[in-house]
């Protein structure tokens, strides 16, 4: 561990949209053991609210890091594991250009974005026939498949609300 330490926040955006924000100012925040914030509160509205919040909780100016952090605590506070995954030590320093970029929700259905509700579902569909665990698919890869149907019938619904503009 460093001899030098700024104290830190982490904010993250919830299911409610609204921030969670969780701050460590004694000591870093670790991953193993888990360290609990100092401090943290949620329901700001802005992402500027939740920082002026935790710099008046901490009484100092604090320094923003990663959200994973706060939704770590989120998690910590429903009764669950910090970290969902095995995932690399936080200390890595490997670029994200490595890292595997998720899949936009229209590659995973393999369509454009303008694709049309019938379309979506038709996609779906066939996509799912080949993801689907009950057929021997992966069911990590159903799951996103679903997410990502849902999400663009949830994006045409939004867009045919929309009045044209002229």
């Amino acid at each position: 561990m460093s001899e030098l330490f700024a104290a830190a926040v982490s904010i993250a955006p919830t299911k409610r949209r609204r921030f969670l924000w969780a701050a460590w100012w004694t000591a870093p925040p670790t991953r193993e053991p888990f360290r609990k914030p100092d401090a943290s509160e949620g329901g700001a509205r802005t992402r500027d609210e939740a920082l002026r919040a935790a710099e008046q909780a901490a009484g100092r100016s604090l320094v923003e890091i990663e959200a994973r952090w706060a939704r770590a605590w989120a998690r910590v506070l429903m009764g669950q594991e910090p970290f969902t995954s095995p995932a690399s030590d936080t200390t890595s320093t490997a670029p994200r250009a490595t890292r595997e970029a998720p899949a936009s929700i229209w590659q995973l259905l393999g369509l454009t974005p303008q694709a049309t509700i019938p379309e979506i579902r038709a996609a779906f569909r066939q996509r799912a026939l080949l993801t689907h665990p009950d057929h021997g698919g992966d069911p990590e890869a159903f799951r996103a498949l679903r997410r990502a149907h849902d999400e663009a019938l949830a994006r045409r619904s939004r867009a045919s609300k929309r009045p044209r503009r002229k």
